[in-house]
């Protein structure tokens, strides 16, 4: 009987995680047709579904729209929501598995300063050494960035002995400040004219978003999120401890190096075209531990599926709060993950008591 009892468990938690996928899908394509429809010129979703599909299949459906909106459709806002749920599944499943490898649920890549240096690499290559590699170029100094700001924080760590995961946040954030002035500098010292577009995009912003930029960030999470699945059993074992991963066989210190360095390149590339946004990686992975629970292996998938949902429709309160001008994405994040932060504080001292 225990074992009937074992496998109809089983089977329910497979069905229901099945259930919850759907829904995921489901949800992820009415946020991008809503995204879509969504700004200062609103496109009913029944014009969007039709211009996308005619788009796949051409003459399916009567055209009995502009060519104005199909442009709108097809050149602005669609590449735009794409890019919105890709940074938003690159910095959630990021956030969870420095979640994991530091024992510590505050951690993500802004805390941890490395969006910050993904930025100060950005901008050194927009405003001082041009574009020297073309469209590589961003993307590459921001990676850079990235893993300057990894090194400097685990240089940190060890020059200040703080092992802990709690000091490896607080480091993170101190890194974080020194390199956002690092930033600041190269924006102050650089030209008058870019300036204000530097410091709109350091705020997120999705507004420049194009089709030939989409194969760097889909490209990256297609090359680099399979790695954190495939390693979900270890991330699960090192949110019990280093000597418990260690007893598993797990090289501890090779495995957060390593989950560090991708994590990296992932923010890298996604700060590159979306600039600064923060908390996606500290709120994403809770809420999919809350829907799925703890095990990495779905807690990965969740995370990613959710933060795709959440940015595009961060975006879409960005683009029509304050519609015809275009709130950088950043603003929006920071406020709703600011108070998703001080909600988590309160529930974790609520539990240490």
């Amino acid at each position: 009987m225990s074992l009937l009892t074992a496998k109809s468990a089983g089977l329910r938690r497979l069905r229901g995680n099945g259930v919850l996928l759907l829904a995921g899908v489901l949800v992820l394509a009415i946020s991008i047709v809503a995204a879509i429809g969504a700004g200062a010129v609103p496109i009913p979703g029944s014009t969007v579904f039709k211009v996308l599909v005619n788009g796949v299949v051409p003459g399916y459906f009567e055209v009995d729209w502009s060519k104005g909106r199909e442009a709108i459709v097809w050149e602005i806002r669609f590449p735009r929501a794409l890019l919105a749920g890709f940074v938003g599944a690159g910095l959630a499943v990021v956030g969870a598995a420095l979640q994991s490898v530091t024992r510590n649920p505050l951690a993500d890549p802004h805390l941890l300063g490395i969006s910050s240096g993904a930025a100060a690499g950005a901008i050194l290559a927009l405003l001082h050494t041009g574009l020297f590699l073309g469209l590589m170029t961003v993307p590459l100094m921001a990676f850079a960035g990235a893993l300057a700001a990894t090194f400097l924080v685990l240089g940190v760590t060890r020059f200040a002995s703080a092992t802990s995961a709690d000091r490896l946040v607080l480091a993170g954030v101190a890194v974080s400040f020194i390199i956002m002035a690092i930033a600041n500098i190269l924006i102050f010292l650089g030209d008058p004219r870019a300036t204000h577009t530097v410091v709109f995009w350091m705020l997120g912003g999705l507004g420049l978003a194009q089709w030939a930029q989409l194969p760097f960030p889909l490209g990256i999470l297609l090359l680099v999120a399979p790695y954190f699945l495939l390693r979900s059993a270890d991330l699960n074992a090192m949110t019990i401890g280093d000597e418990t991963a260690s007893t598993l066989g797990i090289p501890v210190a090779r495995f957060r190096l390593t989950v560090f360095v991708l994590g990296a390149l992932i923010t890298g590339v996604m700060v590159a075209f979306s600039g600064i946004i923060g908390f996606v990686g500290l709120m994403v992975p809770h809420i999919a531990r809350f829907l799925v629970g703890g095990n990495y292996s779905r807690v990965l998938p969740a995370s990613m599926m959710l933060g795709a949902i959440f940015l595009i429709w961060a975006d879409i309160i960005a683009r029509t709060l304050l519609s015809p001008e275009d709130m950088p994405i950043g603003i929006v994040t920071g406020l709703i993950g600011g108070i998703f932060f001080v909600l988590l504080l309160r529930s974790r001292t609520g539990q240490a008591h």
